[in-house]
């Protein structure tokens, strides 16, 4: 069984062209939906990089797929999946919810702490208690534990992008904002805001490669997990996470 996988996925490894014979079969296009959150996804002046972007793109280049980008706020990334107007979402954690809508195919990307940014001392976050009574910002559409996106006594304001909830901390208007950590620490470097990480934090949960349950993209499922798999054992997952692990570090 081990022997035959491999010999499936170094054909996987091939060109399109030379897996066909004589047969002309035009590449797949896929239609990617993804929010600007850097540095997992950045989609701006025909840049499409990122650490999801680039793992996904060479899972793409093995598949021989066309893939074209479609940026929209997280909220609206999720509707157009749900609608069928997009065919794969990049790194939405999994949620009774979004399975509805939502194939997750692949946990493809590392999990990252949820973390608690905050700049006055009083809104340092010790422990979960500490969250009430703060305004909180918060990704709109986005999913962070379970135990936090269910509690309707938390005072959550909400935003289209990190950027927004650090700026909007700055200026007072939310207290605390949760995020991710490599895009939070990513996001606060680039605009400069001064802030303070709370010792309280969330462990995280793996995110994935999800397919719309209305795209046909799904029937393709077992070669993404597969494609997926290659590029893990050819050392480029691995390469990709260490990049974007130290480019945060420096």
């Amino acid at each position: 069984m081990r022997a035959l996988t491999l010999m499936v996925l170094a054909l996987m490894a091939m060109p399109v062209w030379a897996q066909q014979g004589t047969e002309t079969i035009a590449p797949l296009t896929v239609t990617v939906g993804v929010n600007h959150a850097p540095p997992y996804r950045i989609i701006r002046n025909g840049e499409r990089t990122g650490l999801y972007v680039d793992i996904f793109e060479e899972i793409a280049t093995r598949l021989g797929w066309n893939v074209r980008y479609r940026e929209a706020p997280f909220r609206r990334v999720l509707r157009l999946a749900e609608e069928g107007q997009v065919d794969i979402v990049l790194g939405p954690l999994r949620t009774e919810g979004r399975e509805r809508f939502l194939e997750f195919v692949a946990p493809a990307f590392p999990p990252e702490r949820r973390l608690f940014f905050y700049q006055t001392d009083t809104h340092r976050i010790e422990g979960y208690s500490d969250l009430y009574g703060r305004v909180i910002g918060v990704l709109d559409g986005s999913s962070y534990f379970p135990r936090f996106d269910e509690d309707d006594e938390l005072m959550k304001e909400r935003a289209p992008r990190y950027e927004n909830l650090m700026l909007m901390m700055e200026r007072g208007r939310v207290d605390v904002v949760i995020a991710p950590e490599l895009v939070g620490k990513y996001t606060v470097d680039k605009l400069g805001v001064s802030t303070s990480i709370s010792p309280f934090f969330v462990p995280g949960e793996r995110s994935f490669i999800a397919v719309s349950k209305k795209s046909n993209v799904l029937e393709y499922a077992d070669d993404i997990r597969a494609a997926f798999k290659l590029i893990k054992m050819e050392g480029i997952y691995e390469d990709l996470v260490l990049k974007y692990l130290e480019i945060e570090s420096q």
